[in-house]
């Protein structure tokens, strides 16, 4: 029987303050579970990969394969999203962005504070999208923050998850592939147009961010899955990208007491069970034991945090 599998992005902090929130957390389900899993493997990384820990576990978990950003998550999604007609094309995914200008740097907002309906959404798409079909490319619209680019300069375009940039300054996280020109060549001919438009007038009066850019990411031709797909959790993807502590810290006990305590139960009943969680720079994956290893795990029962703090 195949394991019954949850991964858990931004399950740990790098702040100061998230560490704090962190060490303040009881997480008694959790604590339990981890007792009754105690082999770990560790996906050991750097917070400046362009693949967070997160999509690195979920890659694993279906089989993909890719380099640190070059997993073909536009495709996959597209195909979620109903696409059947992927063919061999190179897929990117597109979302919708507010870019902020500061005094030093320019950084990009959380694509969820845009609070794009499908009717505010379209009309940027149909907007934007002859910039994009001019150049050669074929668009889709999915959903408001999801649109899906194809070209075949995206097949081995090295692109950082949008779970990277958001609220930290965008040029490391554009490379210097001669494909990337062509990127950077668009994301300027889309701030153009859109900085004066009467569609971020309407929002700017309504007191939402503009629309004035877009993140390219997950490029790749579609690969098959070659595994059973998880369960991704993304309860702690806001508030942690937020530095919402509090929210992150009642996120977690929210988590705690409900899929965390249905893993434990499944585990109880003889289920096999797989607990990976993910933190900015690496990832642990929880499983059963052998049953001397078992057992000293279920009577040592080390805090959660412990092994939290490693990720």
């Amino acid at each position: 029987m195949r394991a019954v599998h949850l991964i858990v992005p931004f399950a740990a902090p790098l702040s100061d303050a998230g560490r704090a929130a962190l060490r303040s957390l009881e997480l008694p389900r959790l604590r339990e579970l981890l007792a009754r899993l105690p082999a770990r493997v560790h996906d050991d990384g750097v917070e400046t990969s362009f693949s967070p820990p997160h999509e690195r576990a979920l890659a694993l978990a279906l089989g993909f394969a890719g380099g640190d950003g070059q997993l073909p998550w536009a495709a996959w999604h597209a195909a979620q999203d109903g696409a059947t007609d992927l063919g061999d094309l190179a897929w990117g995914e597109l979302t919708p962005a507010h870019w902020r200008l500061g005094t030093e740097q320019v950084s990009f907002l959380d694509p969820e504070s845009l609070a794009l309906d499908e009717a505010g959404s379209r009309a940027f798409f149909e907007l934007v999208a002859p910039l994009f079909t001019s150049e050669g490319c074929l668009l889709r619209w999915a959903a408001p923050l999801r649109w899906y680019l194809a070209h075949e300069s995206l097949a081995e375009l090295r692109t950082a998850s949008p779970d990277r940039v958001i609220g930290r300054h965008v040029d490391p996280w554009l490379t210097d592939q001669p494909a990337v020109r062509l990127v950077r060549r668009l994301q300027n001919e889309v701030q153009m147009l859109l900085y004066t438009h009467p569609l971020n007038d309407k929002r700017e009066a309504r007191g939402l961010p503009t629309v004035n850019s877009f993140w390219l990411s997950g490029c790749g031709p579609a690969q098959p899955v070659r595994g059973r797909v998880p369960t991704v959790d993304y309860r702690l993807r806001s508030p942690a990208l937020n530095e919402d502590w509090a929210g992150w810290c009642q996120a977690w006990r929210t988590l705690d007491a409900g899929p965390i305590t249905e893993l434990l139960a499944a585990r109880v009943r003889g289920q096999a069970v797989k607990l990976t969680l993910c933190g900015e720079r690496s990832s642990v994956a929880c499983e059963a034991g052998g049953a001397w290893q078992s057992l000293r795990a279920r009577l040592a029962r080390p805090a959660p945090n412990e092994l939290l703090e490693t990720l």
